[in-house]
């Protein structure tokens, strides 16, 4: 296997959703053998690959991928979208296939996480798996199956008992979405699908992870697609009143700021958390204000509004402290899933394009907050555009119930997770904030500073997301630019 054609791992690489480098010039310049699986009875042999890949353009930079290959002496047609190559071994071709896509070699880890139950740990082939204790004991029957529309990693479900997650691009360190799952769930929170454990190796003197397994929510809906369904209704429905029609999310939305409110109590409590001074929301509001400099140069629309956006950023820096602690990092409705039992938060990985050290970082929960409210801005945007048709007058109505889908949505969020969060201080909107809420100059001088965390925050994400979608999806800036001109806006 460490003969394989390097051309071979790139041409593949550039075929998977999952590689972050397409559209870069790059190649495959080292495939490391990092674990062989031996066959078995109820599957191939198969060879885990880290591929290391240089890119070659002004950016630069180097990236290592897992990819698991399952070796086959003949054509296996049932896996021929995930063949990679072929490769002689010993003087005989062998067919590979990307393993994640294979049931039959997906059967070698479901044992690894079987084997080590007993003792929490348990060696085969090169990799470690790991079992959180107390976890349920798994069935070593379970059927595997290959999860479909995942960007960055790869999904498995073993029937409906647990779906492993497998890390494409790999790093050193501790993983974020392991170590802060198996916090969660040794803290015994019901806002997260359960960690069963993970899989890693050691290479070089360091730590990688490579996968993990988690419960498998059965009712679980994307939150995402359910906001999205949520506003289709309310458009279709005749009656303009959002009070009581079907299309109405404010009920959701309170629900899902109370579980993030439960999971932020809980990252406090099992990781350090405390008050940074004056210093911190400086640095805070240098780092938001240099972003916007450079969106400005790749976003020039973004110039009406940097007055009102740096006004923001400096109210900021005029705070004299900041609340930190371990955080989601990237949140919004695509990362939760509405389940039968309530809302549940997934992907704690943070940021993807950030090292696992910096993501480790004490963060304001703001951030996640503000991401959260963001997504409840992109939900009626992608479904108002969607269905906008010729007639202007019909179109200008579409567009006024969907920002009174969203403004609902938010405010509800909001307020009930300011409410579970600070039960003893005023709450405040996440809009309209209620200047007549009168309380201890203490409790007033909290509900400002959260406000003014909030609007920064909101716009620091609306002018990321303004540079993104110019750069991959054009058509759609137009929903964060009505962000960020409603931002100060009197």
């Amino acid at each position: 296997m460490s003969q394989l054609d390097h051309a071979v791992l790139a041409d593949y690489l550039g075929r998977t959703r999952w590689f972050a480098g397409k559209g870069r010039p790059f190649q495959v310049t080292d495939a490391r053998v990092v674990a062989d699986l031996p066959a078995t009875d109820r599957g191939p042999a198969v060879t885990v690959i880290l591929a290391t890949v240089d890119y070659a353009d002004e950016e630069g930079g180097r990236e290592r991928y897992q990819v698991p290959l399952a070796g086959y002496a003949d054509i296996e047609e049932r896996i021929g979208h995930a063949y990679v190559g072929a490769t002689e071994i010993d003087g005989h071709v062998r067919h590979l296939y990307d393993a994640v896509h294979d049931h039959d070699a997906m059967a070698l880890w479901l044992a690894g996480f079987v084997a080590a139950e007993p003792d929490g740990t348990a060696e085969i082939g090169g990799l470690r798996f790991r079992r959180v204790p107390g976890g349920d004991r798994l069935d070593p029957d379970l059927r595997a199956s290959t999860m479909t529309g995942e960007q960055s990693n790869s999904s498995v479900r073993f029937d409906d008992t647990a779906i492993m997650k497998v890390f494409r691009k790999v790093s050193a360190g501790v993983n974020p979405d392991i170590e802060i799952h198996e916090e969660l769930t040794r803290g015994g929170s019901e806002h997260i699908a359960p960690l069963y454990g993970w899989v890693e190796i050691e290479l070089d003197g360091e730590v990688l992870h490579l996968a993990m397994l988690q419960l498998f929510l059965r009712t679980a809906t994307d939150g995402f697609d359910l906001a999205m369904g949520s506003v289709r209704t309310l458009l279709a429905d005749p009656d303009p009143d959002i009070v009581g029609s079907g299309g109405d999310f404010a009920g959701e939305a309170a629900r899902l700021g109370e579980a993030l409110a439960g999971v932020h109590a809980m990252l406090r409590e099992r990781f350090p958390a405390h008050r940074r001074g004056a210093e911190a929301t400086a640095e805070l509001a240098r780092a938001m204000t240099d972003r916007l400099d450079r969106a400005l140069r790749t976003v020039p629309e973004l110039e009406p509004h940097a007055e009102r956006l740096r006004a923001a950023y400096a109210a900021v820096a005029a705070l004299d402290g900041l609340d930190v602690q371990r955080i989601h990092g990237d949140l919004h409705l695509g990362q939760t899933l509405r389940t039968s039992h309530g809302w549940r938060i997934v992907d704690f990985e943070g940021e993807p394009g950030r090292p696992f050290d910096e993501r480790a970082l004490p963060d304001s929960p703001w951030r996640d907050v503000a991401g959260m409210l963001r997504s409840f801005d992109y939900a009626p945007g992608v479904v108002e555009m969607s269905g906008s048709g010729a007639d202007a007058e019909e179109n200008a109505l579409r567009a006024d119930r969907a920002h009174e889908w969203s403004q609902r949505a938010r405010r509800h969020f909001v307020d009930a997770y300011v409410a579970a969060s600070f039960p003893t201080h005023p709450h405040d909107e996440a809009d309209e904030p209620d200047e007549a809420d009168q309380g201890s100059p203490a409790a007033d001088a909290l509900a400002r500073e959260r406000r003014v965390l909030l609007d920064a925050y909101v716009a620091d994400k609306s002018v990321y997301e303004v540079v993104y979608e110019k750069r991959n999806r054009p058509a759609w800036t137009a929903i964060p630019l009505g962000a960020v001109a409603a931002i100060g806006a009197v």
